[in-house]
């Protein structure tokens, strides 16, 4: 398993990282199954939110209720958390009661005395950068928290908490995969007239404004078609795709879930995949695409078969 360093976390972080929002109708022995899996795969790192189950920090508390992690084990994980959707509205709210009070509720779930990384999860249209940085130093202060991000932010909003926020912006989790990669196509296809791929939307380069800040970039949803609508993965609505990642998996010998996540880690900017499936026999598959060494040639053809124009 790749590795790569992020501020603030004691020992080096994978490069594949198991998402746990569905985990909260699995039993005790489903739960220590899938995190086994990961963990003899070479994950050490899970993610968590507040939002996640059906009850407020449900899958925080499904996670810790069937690992019973010792002191000592919880030390060799990474936990990462995130606050700030109101799902009741919906609506977002990063405001200082609202984060530390979502916090204290992720550690009374997670039955730890700390989190290892807090995104802020969403934009807050109405965020006051001020509040963040309260919330921020009391949370670290308080050894509560170790480490803080963002998820689904731009460049712009990025640079407006940080005016405030003393701490390191370590991560920003977006929604990227082969099929739904615009922060991506954006910079490949950029002054490109009457193309709405070289569209420079929400600030734009997001990808490079991490890579020139140390910011990992996570991402969430890597085997989605887009926004939630089906997986890309052997659909007969990406027929070219699917050939070239087929052809891809016999070549490196490897299942084509380890190709589409090899897409993602063969990108220099020190991204993180977020699985987010149950079925540890995917979870396996998906970590084989950690290292594979996907040439340009390669990485291009996935990228135009995905759709993308390539100048």
């Amino acid at each position: 398993m790749k590795t790569i360093e992020i501020s603030g976390i004691e020992h080096p972080a994978p490069n594949v990282v198991l998402g746990l929002m569905r985990i909260q109708d699995l039993d005790d022995d489903a739960v220590r199954t899938l995190v086994r899996t990961a963990r003899d795969a070479g994950i050490d790192f899970f993610d968590h939110a507040d939002i996640y189950g059906r009850d407020l920090h449900g899958c925080e508390a499904r996670f810790a209720e069937a690992m019973r992690l010792s002191p000592s084990e919880r030390g060799q994980i990474t936990i990462q958390t995130k606050a700030g959707i109101v799902r009741e509205g919906p609506y977002f709210d990063f405001s200082y009661e609202h984060i530390v009070e979502s916090v204290e509720g992720s550690l009374r779930a997670l039955d730890t005395d700390y989190i290892d990384i807090l995104l802020l999860h969403r934009p807050d249209a109405l965020v006051e950068p001020d509040e963040v940085a309260r919330a921020f130093d009391e949370l670290e202060a308080a050894g509560k928290v170790r480490a803080f991000g963002v998820s689904n932010h731009t460049p712009r909003q990025i640079d407006l908490l940080k005016r405030s926020v003393r701490q390191p912006i370590v991560a920003n989790q977006i929604q990227l995969s082969i099929t739904h990669s615009p922060t991506i196509a954006q910079g490949v296809a950029a002054n490109m007239q009457g193309e709405e791929q070289s569209l420079t939307l929400d600030g734009g380069g997001i990808i490079d404004y991490c890579r020139l800040h140390d910011i990992a970039v996570q991402a969430w949803s890597p085997f989605q078609a887009g926004f939630f609508t089906g997986v890309f993965l052997d659909s007969p609505d990406h027929p070219e795709l699917n050939a070239v990642i087929d052809r891809l998996a016999r070549k490196y010998d490897v299942p084509p879930i380890a190709i589409a996540v090899a897409w993602i880690t063969r990108h220099p900017a020190r991204m993180q995949v977020v699985l987010g499936t149950t079925n540890p026999e995917r979870v396996s598959g998906a970590a084989e695409g950690s290292g594979i060494p996907l040439t340009r040639a390669e990485w291009y053809e996935l990228f135009r078969a995905a759709g993308y124009r390539v100048p």
